[in-house]
């Protein structure tokens, strides 16, 4: 009996490590960096008066790639760098965008953007579904992305939106500042 059971306990560790060889293990996805120097989120904020661009650089972050296709990622976005790129608005405008009239980098000098969802609606097409964390407030932020370029080498989408400002509590201007920015989202990775 007790050479049965050991002879049993035997062909199914055998059995389970055949089972566990590499060709029969399902291929993990691939992490990509994102490149910080070619990745950066574009910003048009408009007023009765006019209309200010600039952007936020990207301090890091990562991109997960299954298939040849996007399935996650997370990247950090630097609000203490964001840069000012209309010639009215300039270094004035920088400055009183980073107080606590607008971002308050002085506490919150990240924000923050958690891929949770992809859903490919053609080969270069995907609804992007995620958490946005911006000055303390995380909410759900959905845009669709078109992606360039996907594989085990590389990775650049872009995305084209509208954000509702208040909605995190930059609040100066209501009324006179308009409360959806533009947004555009260049994101590379390798």
């Amino acid at each position: 009996m007790k050479k049965s059971i050991a002879l049993l306990s035997g062909l199914a560790l055998i059995t389970g490590l055949f089972a566990f060889k590499p060709g029969h293990l399902k291929k993990a996805g691939t992490t990509l960096t994102v490149n910080t120097e070619a990745s950066r989120v574009d910003w048009v904020g408009s007023k009765k008066a006019g209309f200010h661009t600039g952007y936020f650089p990207l301090k890091g972050g990562q991109v997960m790639m299954d298939g040849g296709k996007l399935v996650g990622g997370k990247f950090t976005i630097d609000l203490a760098n964001l840069k000012v790129t209309d010639a009215s608005g300039g270094d004035k405008l920088a400055g009183h965008l980073k107080t606590d009239a607008f971002f308050d980098v002085a506490k919150f000098s990240e924000a923050t953007y958690e891929i949770t969802g992809v859903n490919y609606t053609d080969a270069s097409t995907a609804d992007i579904s995620g958490n946005l964390s911006l000055k303390g407030t995380t909410l759900p932020v959905k845009f669709q992305a078109k992606i360039r370029n996907a594989d085990e080498k590389g990775f650049f989408a872009q995305a084209f939106f509208s954000l509702d400002r208040t909605l995190f509590g930059v609040n100066y201007g209501i009324g006179n500042v308009a409360n959806d920015v533009e947004v555009a989202v260049h994101l590379f990775a390798k």
